[in-house]
C-alpha cells in the first residue's frame, strides 16, 4: 500500500508541473489512478480518486469538481473492465486505456464549457494518446516491485 500512495503523490506532483499544460502531456495522475483502479480495486477506489481529483482541481485552478467528477468516471470505468483488461499484454491494454483516458478529457472540457471557460483546442485531446503510449512503460515502472524477491536466493536461477 506504501508504494501504491507514494506512485499517487508523485503523479500529483508530476500533474502540477506547469509543463502540464502543454499539448500531449499526458495526464499522469489519471494514467497512475487508472492503473492502481485495475490492479487494486480494493486500494483505490471511487473516494480516492474523488480526493486526488479535488486536490488537482485546487493545484490548476480549475472549477472545483473538474477533475474529480472525471477521475471518478474513470476510476468507475476501470474497475468495471478490470478483468477484462488484465487479460491482455500491456500493449493492448494501451487500447482498452485510450478510450477511457478520452471519456476523461471529453469530461472535463464539456465541465470547463458549461463552467464559462472557452474551448481549449483539438490539440488538448492528444495527452490521452500520449498516455495510451505510455501505458506499456508505466506498467512496467509500477509493477516493478512486485518483481523483486523478498529474500533473495543466489542459488535459485528464479
Amino acid at each position: 500500500p506504501w508504494f501504491i500512495d507514494a506512485s499517487l503523490v508523485v503523479a500529483l506532483i508530476l500533474s502540477y508541473i506547469p509543463v502540464s499544460r502543454l499539448a500531449g502531456w499526458p495526464d499522469w495522475m489519471a494514467l497512475t489512478l487508472c492503473f492502481w483502479s485495475i490492479r487494486q480495486p480494493q486500494l483505490v477506489g471511487l473516494d480516492k480518486a474523488f480526493l486526488l481529483g479535488l486536490l488537482v482541481d485546487i493545484g490548476h485552478g480549475a472549477a472545483m469538481g473538474q477533475y474529480a467528477l472525471a477521475y471518478v468516471l474513470l476510476s468507475h470505468m476501470a474497475h468495471t473492465f478490470a478483468r477484462r483488461i488484465l487479460w491482455f499484454p500491456p500493449r493492448q491494454q494501451a487500447l482498452h486505456i485510450l478510450p477511457m483516458l478520452f471519456i476523461t478529457q471529453v469530461v472535463m472540457t464539456v465541465v470547463r464549457l458549461i463552467a464559462g471557460d472557452s474551448f481549449p483546442g483539438w490539440t488538448y485531446f492528444l495527452a490521452p494518446i500520449t498516455g495510451a503510449l505510455l501505458w506499456p512503460a508505466l506498467s512496467l515502472l509500477l509493477l516493478w516491485p512486485q518483481y523483486q524477491p523478498e529474500d533473495r536466493d543466489d542459488h535459485r536461477p528464479i
